[in-house]
This record gives structure tokens, C-alpha cells and sequence, in this order.
């Protein structure tokens, strides 16, 4: 068993990092891969709870920006996610992993309410804990859901899983060759820059309550490992104490 510095991670996982290549949808590949990582990083002795985004599916501001009410393009977005943890279940279980999916909205044949405290149990007894649905209500991102059941079940840290890209840069690198990558950053400079790792209320969220943010690509084999462990990967978000 490897050292490791965090007992209790959330990882933030999008619905575009399920996608793979085709930009939508789910590919069972891509997911059985994260899956595997996963699974990886609880036989280690960590903790980890999975907050799954949705925009693979459906993204409620993009339906609202369309002319739909935004908080119904908001719920579908909820629905959305629940998909994509459902998946992320059945790969997790197919490898013979122990998982619970707890949902925000109740829809209990397919899975369990969101209750804290059942949640830390199932930590606790060493099963890896998919939440859905988002927050339960709109005009919240699932960023806010990562950094909201972060701070309830009292995590260590949140590892912000990224397709595409090693952490966070000072432009886009994509589109700027001279971007440079950010080794860390404190939550104030992540505001005032306006570097969009995160909304403004997720990042106040984990200021507010201590919680370290990783940014790290998970396009690259392992990585999601190496950040629970502690190795310094990617973008460190954190106070000015931390970084």
C-alpha cells in the first residue's frame, strides 16, 4: 500500500470526461478506464465520494440560453448527472467495487436519497459514493455540488478531473501557444483572474471551509491516483498558507 496524504477525497468528474473523443454521449471504454483509476484510489485506503457532471447529456444554462425557463433546463441537468452516475456505478461494479449512488432528488428504485451521515457510513466501510443530481435545486453548477458534499462529509481536498488540459493556465492554451500553467494558486487569485476552474460560489465554498482544490488532466493514465496520493500534479488551489 502506498503512503497517501488524503483519508477522504471528493472527485469531481464532467459528463464530457465520460464522453471520450465524441463530445457526447457515454463511452464505455473511457468510463471503465476512470473506473478502473477509481477503484485504484479506494484499494489504496482513500476515501472517495464522486460528484459527476452532466454536460455530456445536457447542460441546463445552454437549454436556458435557448429560451427554456431556466430552472426546468436546470432540473433536466440534474436528471443528467443521475445518468451518468448510474454508469459510472455499473463500471465501478463490474470491477467488483463497492459503490453507493445517492442522488439529491429522490427517485429510489434506482437509488438512495442524499443523507449525510448514511454517506460518511458508506466511506467509512469502504465503498466509493456517487452523488447525483446535483444540488436539488437549480441555478447551482455541479461544481457547487463538489464543493457543497465536500465540506459536509468534511473531505480532505476536491481533485477537479479535466479532459484536455494539465491544470489551469493563464489563457487558453489551445488557442494561445505562450498560455503558461499555473503550479498553484490561492482561491482569491482563482476569483480575481477569473481563470473559470471553478464558479465563483464553488471556490468561495472551499475558501470559506479550507478545502484544497487539485486541477489535474485525466486524459493521462494514473493521474487520478498520483493526486489522491499526494503528488503534486497539475494546479494546487488553496490558501495562502498552502501554496
Amino acid at each position: 500500500m502506498e503512503a497517501r496524504k488524503y483519508r477522504r477525497i471528493v472527485l469531481k468528474v464532467s459528463g464530457e470526461a465520460l464522453a471520450g473523443e465524441a463530445g457526447h454521449g457515454i463511452d464505455p471504454i473511457v468510463t471503465e478506464s476512470i473506473s478502473k483509476e477509481i477503484a485504484a484510489v479506494a484499494d489504496n485506503g482513500v476515501e472517495v465520494a464522486v460528484v459527476c457532471g452532466g454536460g455530456n447529456i445536457w447542460r441546463g444554462i445552454s437549454g436556458s440560453a435557448q429560451g427554456m425557463d431556466r430552472a426546468s433546463a436546470d432540473y433536466m441537468g440534474m436528471l443528467a448527472t443521475v445518468i451518468n452516475g448510474l454508469a459510472l456505478q455499473e463500471a465501478l461494479e463490474q470491477i467488483g467495487a463497492s459503490t453507493r449512488v445517492q442522488t439529491a432528488i429522490e427517485m429510489r428504485q434506482v437509488a438512495e436519497p442524499y443523507i449525510r451521515r448514511r454517506a460518511i457510513r458508506h466511506l467509512e466501510k469502504g465503498r466509493i459514493v456517487i452523488f447525483a443530481g446535483g444540488t436539488g435545486n437549480p441555478f447551482f453548477s455541479t461544481d457547487t455540488t463538489a464543493a457543497l458534499r465536500a465540506a459536509e462529509i468534511e473531505a480532505d481536498a476536491i481533485m477537479m478531473a479535466k479532459r484536455g488540459t494539465d491544470g489551469v493556465y493563464d489563457a487558453d492554451p489551445q488557442t494561445n501557444p505562450d498560455a503558461k500553467m499555473f503550479d498553484s494558486l490561492t482561491y482569491f487569485e482563482v476569483m480575481r483572474r477569473q481563470l473559470g476552474v471553478m464558479d465563483n460560489t464553488a471556490i468561495t465554498l472551499c475558501m470559506n471551509n479550507h478545502i484544497p482544490i487539485i486541477v489535474f488532466n485525466i486524459d493521462t493514465p494514473g493521474n487520478i491516483l498520483k493526486a489522491s496520493m499526494g503528488e503534486r500534479i497539475g494546479t494546487y488551489i488553496g490558501g495562502d498558507e498552502n501554496v
